[in-house]
């Protein structure tokens, strides 16, 4: 009798002590995020970020609007995505992804779109507070929401080893009580065959169902975080949201098993969790908890998804707000719908620290080309434009004082290379990617095209380079396209005349330094600085005066 009240005992001092451990540790979880939150308002995150995992949910939208790879690397819109993401969840990290990738063309779904961003407009200990209910979903497990609702789910477990998950636990359970009334050495033996076949069949079936089972307590998370989200704030979607939190109550009561797990899943790192990983190894809860809900989950897909974008999108519009606050200034877009032409002021780069601001005024029916020294600015320039214009048409935020535009699609051949794979020359690889540029820029297309193309046909000789270049920048101006272009030739500019606006990016040399004002200036460039880099740099002085002698005859001899 005293040996089972003993056992007892030490059992009640034990669950007491995790009860305790938990409440203390969640307090301090809870005033950890807090300072996080309030530290990285208006701030970049700097912190390692898993795109693989991030770009699930976009991987997933087979739409045309989607930005190519080719664009976003142009772009760096991993970088971009770098800079903008505020977000404290991991759903919210992939809707903003998407997001990103995905420009809206649609001048009513846009203005919605900013009306959602300034519903959240609120005192910052409040937004802090639905930020600290958002953190709850910022673990790992997380990404493997959107899992739950993108794919139809089968039952990959035979039925006889399923039955064997659903009664294993049940016979190790009874095994270790029939071991503390009378110890048994041929049910010891039983119980430690089954105990390592579990944990052999753990690891053997982990790799089919571990997307699975990881997302299943973000599930239970996921569900209160919505119905707290719904307390607070009163948003245009609410009840389409409370109509899908009610029909998942039937699934969550058959989550029981999980419902334990989520409340530890949002601080994975404390002791507990750590207990609660070995008993799910040992008693296959993964598995059991795979086999007896993967029918439900099918069912409210399109539930699970409708709460997913809620909390996701929340998350997001924050997010956005931290941008907005820590930019030395924004505007929000003016969309033109009939006037073709686009008023961008004081624009810069999010990217570049202290980036000096320039402003451009077009049209369609005149192109812009920019001519510039190495490193003076121009490509940085042309960049700035398609990104700003992203940022207007996902966003609805730009870094500039004003930015006036119609609805563009963006169109880029920035940093093409070669492809030794497809045997492709780098000028053949170039030559592709405008054609793609110019079969998608015909006159006919309902939405126009922002064209950034950066040193045309750099990948031939000069003479053909030139001609190319005129003939198929006249036809994306003809075709009624903001058309820019950065280019080393100065003879583009004379040959296409009235068609294209010129501008230029220069230096001054000081003491032998080359000194850049990042300022664009109308007209062609009057001065060239790759020889004068060498200079710079450190090269020999015969080299840099051979090099300056052999350039002023070439200059006359082919009159340029």
């Amino acid at each position: 009798m005293f040996y089972w009240l003993f056992t007892i005992a030490v059992l009640g001092v034990i669950l007491i002590g995790f009860y305790i451990y938990n409440y203390f540790d969640g307090i301090s979880t809870t005033k950890r995020n807090l300072e996080r939150i309030q530290n990285k308002w208006g701030r970049p995150v700097n912190a390692r970020r898993n795109f693989k995992l991030i770009a699930t949910y976009l991987n997933a939208d087979d739409s045309t609007g989607k930005m190519s790879n080719a664009i976003a690397n142009d772009l760096d819109l991993n970088n971009i995505f770098n800079f903008i993401d505020r977000t404290n969840s991991k759903p919210g990290k992939q809707y903003l992804y998407k997001r990103l990738f995905t420009p809206d063309t649609n001048f009513e779904s846009l203005l919605k779109f900013d009306k959602k961003i300034d519903a959240l407009n609120m005192p910052r200990p409040d937004q802090e507070r639905i930020e600290l209910e958002l953190a709850k979903l910022n673990s790992a497990d997380a990404y493997f929401l959107a899992d739950l609702f993108l794919k139809e789910h089968e039952l990959t477990i035979v039925p006889l080893m399923s039955l064997y998950i659903r009664f294993s636990g049940i016979a190790i359970i009874g095994l270790i009580i029939s071991l503390f009334i009378e110890p048994y050495l041929a049910c010891f033996m039983v119980l430690i065959a089954l105990l390592i076949g579990n944990i052999a069949l753990h690891y053997g079936v982990r790799n089919k169902i571990s997307a699975y089972t990881r997302s299943l307590p973000q599930l239970i998370i996921l569900h209160n975080v919505a119905k707290r989200l719904l307390k607070k704030l009163n948003l245009e979607q609410n009840e389409q949201v409370r109509d899908s939190l009610t029909r998942l109550t039937g699934l969550n009561r058959t989550l029981n098993m999980v419902s334990f797990e989520s409340k530890m899943a949002a601080n994975p790192d404390n002791f507990s969790y750590a207990v609660y990983k070995f008993a799910k190894l040992l008693f296959l809860l993964e598995p059991l908890m795979f086999i007896s809900s993967v029918k439900r989950i099918n069912k409210y897909r399109s539930d699970i998804e409708t709460i997913y974008n809620y909390v996701a999108e929340i998350d997001m519009l924050i997010s956005i707000q931290s941008v907005r606050a820590g930019l030395p200034f924004y505007s929000k877009p003016v969309f033109y719908t009939e006037n073709m032409q686009m008023d961008i002021t004081d624009m810069f780069h999010p990217l570049i620290y202290n980036c000096v601001p320039n402003s451009i005024h077009t049209r369609t029916e005149e192109g812009v080309l920019i001519t510039g020294s190495n490193m003076s600015g121009k490509t940085t320039f042309i960049r700035s434009i398609a990104i700003n214009t992203l940022l207007a048409q996902t966003l609805y935020t730009t870094c500039t004082r004003e930015y006036k535009a119609p609805l563009l699609k963006i169109q880029t051949s920035i940093r093409t290379t070669d492809d030794l794979g497809e045997n492709k020359s780098y000028f053949q690889a170039e030559a592709l990617s405008i054609l793609d540029i110019i079969n998608q820029s015909s006159e006919a297309e309902p939405v126009k095209s922002l064209i950034i193309i950066d040193e045309i046909f750099r990948g031939t000789n000069t003479i053909e380079r030139i001609a190319a270049a005129k003939s198929v920048l006249t036809y994306l101006t003809d075709n009624k396209n903001f058309v820019f272009v950065s280019t080393h030739d100065l003879e583009l500019a004379e040959l296409l005349d009235n068609d294209y606006a010129v501008y230029s990016f220069e230096e001054s040399v000081n003491d032998t330094r080359l000194v850049f004002d990042y300022k664009m200036k109308t007209g062609v460039l009057k001065n060239k600085n790759g020889i004068a880099i060498l200079e710079t740099i450190g090269y020999p002085e015969t080299v840099v005066e051979d090099a300056y002698i052999v350039s002023e005859e070439l200059k006359r001899k082919y009159v340029l």
